[in-house]
């Protein structure tokens, strides 16, 4: 469960940790209609608990303890035990050794979470600040059935993740349209908070397109039905029974419920999970700019002293356009007020980036927007993060050519090396392309540790869905002099 303070954005202790999942298509909305209750009336939100509780689940999360390399001051064993009581007094306050590694043993961390089973055959969404680094995942059905999960794929960018259980005719929460739900009406939270099982609370949407600088695209739906730590991941839910949103942090000044809960709407979700399952990584189209809200902007100036007219008090004010991006082909400049995309009106960036993020590489989008205080409007192909319009898909360690295995314990003390991968062998790819050769030892790639071949999986997979799809590699030859490569990825 992230929690958002007065000081920083952060993921609460993991054994607080939540999920849950939202319906994939709308296929699965086969509920009856249920009539909104006319103003004045009390609100029965019992059908919606009823449809929402046996599509969410449980989730255990375990990370296994593992051995890491640690580096330590010093190399005196009684400093280990008692510091330096000399200090510089003998010029070394770091004993005799200066930093020295040493291998330590992380603790086993477990954690529980919520979920919801989007799909009969077992798909659940989760956010994936839950499911980061797990070893283990362990679902429990509200019928106490007990299931096995894996990670399908995960999107930082987004804070949502993709898990599958091996099940049948299992529940699934049918999927609401978030862009149609109304400041003011009434939604529950249902999770697993403080490992309080199958938990409903409730509240209304309190606002739309909330942005609080966590993720990369974010465009929250505000809400005060209470939401703690064990809700992330859990279902936000309309009073028809629909899922509208991924319960994802909450804002308080004491790391519990004091305020507002904030969720993933499921126009968001709904892109991101199908990518997932299709491609593996989420194809990400990019307008290529960078601005904030317009009324920010104006109010900032006024603050300056000076009086600026866009033309629009509202919209998304453009305060630079990236070089060859999508928004300079179509001629979009600096100053520039964006105000309608694909005939929506956008009061925000984040209305904005919400209907952004349901688009891919070579979609085109209507812009209007207001220059000198003049409505122009415009047709934008989008591009991905490599400046193109393909659809971006992430690269295996076949992509390399090459064959590894990890360092021995007499090559670490030959070479005075503590880890890296060895190249055992050298086929037809991007790594004979660049001049590696058997026998070379990846110590980094990309500034990060080279220790094991997951390590390496996960740096080819990182760069081949960058903006820039190269590895940077540096080791050592077995004479001990040290190398460098780049080695570019071909986005196939």
């Amino acid at each position: 469960m992230k929690k958002f303070s007065k000081v920083a954005l952060s993921v609460m202790c993991i054994a607080a940790l939540a999920f849950s999942a939202g319906a994939f298509y709308k296929a699965y909305a086969t509920n009856p209609t249920v009539e909104l209750v006319p103003a004045g009336q009390p609100v029965d939100l019992t059908y919606a608990a009823e449809k929402a509780l046996p599509a969410v689940v449980h989730i255990k999360y375990v990370q296994n303890s593992k051995i890491q390399t640690v580096e330590v001051e010093g190399s005196n064993p009684f400093e280990f035990f008692f510091g330096n009581p000399f200090g510089d007094f003998f010029g070394n306050p770091n004993g005799q050794g200066g930093k020295q590694k040493r291998d330590v043993k992380t603790p086993k961390k477990t954690a529980t979470g919520s979920g919801v089973i989007i799909t009969t055959d077992g798909y659940i969404v989760t956010n994936n600040h839950v499911v980061e680094g797990a070893d283990e995942l362990t679902i429990t059905l509200n019928d106490n059935r007990e299931f096995s999960a894996r990670i399908i794929g995960t999107d930082p960018t987004t804070d949502l993740a993709l898990i599958k259980i091996d099940g049948k005719n299992l529940p699934t929460l049918p999927i609401g349209d978030s862009d149609k739900i109304k400041v003011g009406e009434w939604v529950i939270a249902v999770g697993n908070p403080f490992g309080f099982n199958s938990t409903v609370t409730a509240g209304i949407i309190s606002a739309k397109a909330r942005t609080l600088g966590a993720n990369g695209v974010e465009s929250f739906i505000q809400t005060d039905a209470a939401i703690n730590a064990g809700n992330s991941g859990g279902a936000l839910v309309n009073v028809q029974g629909e899922l509208v949103g991924i319960n994802a942090m909450l804002y308080s000044q004491t790391g519990s419920y004091a305020g507002y809960g904030f969720a993933i709407p499921t126009t968001i979700m709904n892109k991101v999970v199908a990518d997932l399952k299709e491609y593996g990584t989420v194809q990400r189209a990019l307008l290529g700019i960078r601005g904030k809200d317009a009324r920010s902007y104006l109010d900032e100036q006024k603050e300056k002293g000076e009086e600026v007219d866009l033309g629009t008090n509202d919209g998304v004010y453009v305060a630079e356009v990236e070089k060859e991006s999508a928004a300079e082909e179509a001629g979009l400049k600096e100053g520039d007020a964006i105000i309608t995309i694909d005939g929506k009106t956008v009061t925000k960036f984040a209305e904005l980036t919400e209907v952004m993020a349901s688009k891919r590489p070579g979609d085109k989008v209507t812009l209007t927007y207001m220059r000198d205080k003049k409505k122009h409007t415009v047709t934008v192909t989008l591009k991905n993060a490599q400046g193109n319009t393909k659809i971006v898909k992430q690269a295996d360690l076949d992509v390399l050519g090459g064959n590894f295995r990890e360092v021995t314990e007499s090559q670490k003390k030959q070479l005075g090396i503590s880890y890296g991968l060895e190249v055992t062998k050298i086929n037809a790819g991007a790594l004979k392309e660049a001049g590696v050769n058997k026998g070379f030892i990846i110590q980094q790639v990309n500034d990060e540790p080279m220790k094991t071949l997951d390590d390496l999986q996960n740096a080819v997979k990182d760069a081949s869905t960058s903006k820039e799809p190269v590895l940077y590699i540096k080791g050592i030859w077995p004479t001990g002099k040290k190398g460098y490569f780049g080695v570019e990825l071909e986005n196939n």
